[in-house]
């Protein structure tokens, strides 16, 4: 680690041509699923607040539904629609800028992923590209150019009303084997027409859709995230790009389509993400493409989030390579997620040297809002 790579590097303010930062910490995006109802609760005003006033930069919402009725395999994950929910945003997001930090709402459809830890199902039967939950696993239906065409213009009001409360950006959910990445997975992108194909790009094409339809409802200057993966929960060693001109070619009609900021998610920030280099997955997209980039995956805990729930107890873990890459330019904006969950001060502890005070993480920690 240089001698400039240290905790104050995470606290130096980002600035580009459309938003700006007060410091590099990002919370990332960690489903609650505290929402009685898709509204979410009076809990979550002080919840979001709180990491805002310990010197979080940015608060990525938990993901939150947009107005599709199959859009969500849980009762209680928000919703970024119908009055009563928006409402419930809206003091949210003014708790938050009002600490002076970013706050923007990331926008989910889950398509055809069950939660095995509930029974409930949704309103409508799931919808996929091709109605598979996996490669050769059906569930649910596939979705018709109708469902597609609604599907966009869902996400492009929820950006629409998130513009119109005061947030002051928005990500699109692209990760993980949830919808948008079912449509770029050929596992689960079986379709014929327009919306499939043999290649990445071609499979883009719903995913540049609903960023121009985005980019239309919010105007030029509002800007755009969208998180991505390589890994999806179906398939931890799946991958759309296996070299960085298969990265380049995924990356670019996305930005062409209006995209300001890749949020690219990895299990473990720290693995390069192609042989020859040591760059992770965000590292390589800020070359590629030259936008800002956020990193995410295991900052500031051992082990992971997904071993969690098999019981794993995460320790506080140095931050020396984290900071070493932020340092080296590898990536802007670095995205928390557990440490966060079970420590709202996380940052400030961070900043003012308090590291013996950071504790560990276990999944007691998801059964109340803190």
């Amino acid at each position: 680690m240089t001698a400039s790579a240290t905790p104050d590097l995470l606290f130096q303010p980002f600035r580009c041509a459309k938003f700006s930062l007060p410091n590099r910490i990002v919370m990332a995006p960690m489903t609650r699923s505290f929402a009685t109802g898709g509204v979410p609760a009076a809990a979550a005003i002080d919840y979001y607040a709180k990491r805002a006033r310990h010197e979080v930069g940015l608060i990525v919402s938990e993901a939150t539904l947009i107005g599709r009725p199959s859009a969500g395999n849980e009762p209680d994950v928000p919703r970024f629609w119908g009055e009563d929910a928006l409402s419930a945003w809206k003091p949210i997001v003014q708790s938050v800028a009002a600490c002076g930090s970013g706050f923007w709402p990331q926008l989910w459809h889950v398509g055809a992923v069950r939660n095995p830890m509930t029974k409930w199902t949704p309103p409508a039967p799931p919808e996929s590209p091709s109605g598979l939950a996996k490669p050769g696993r059906e569930y649910g239906v596939a979705m018709t150019e109708a469902d597609i065409e609604a599907t966009i213009a869902a996400y492009a009001q929820a950006a629409r009303e998130a513009q119109r409360m005061g947030c002051s950006g928005v990500e699109i959910h692209g990760a993980h084997g949830y919808l948008i990445d079912q449509f770029f997975w050929a596992g689960t992108n079986q379709r014929s027409d327009r919306w499939g194909g043999a290649s990445l790009v071609e499979r883009s094409r719903f995913a540049v859709a609903v960023i121009r339809a985005v980019r239309a409802a919010v105007g030029p200057d509002f800007p755009i995230s969208i998180r991505l993966s390589q890994w999806k929960q179906q398939d931890y060693a799946a991958r759309l790009a296996d070299t960085p001109d298969g990265l380049a070619a995924w990356l670019q009609p996305l930005v062409d389509a209006g995209v300001d900021v890749l949020h690219c998610s990895q299990r473990r920030f720290w693995e390069p993400e192609f042989e020859g280099s040591d760059l992770n997955i965000a590292g390589w997209a800020k070359k590629l493409t030259g936008l800002p980039t956020i990193t995410v995956g295991s900052v500031g805990l051992s082990g992971e989030f997904i071993g969690s729930f098999g019981g794993e107890v995460s320790q506080p873990a140095s931050l020396d390579e984290l900071l070493r890459r932020l340092d080296r330019g590898d990536f802007d904006l670095v995205a928390v997620g557990r440490a966060l969950i079970s420590d709202p001060e996380w940052a400030s502890k961070v900043r003012q040297g308090r590291l013996s005070e950071l504790g560990s993480y276990d999944r007691s920690a998801l059964a109340q809002l803190v």
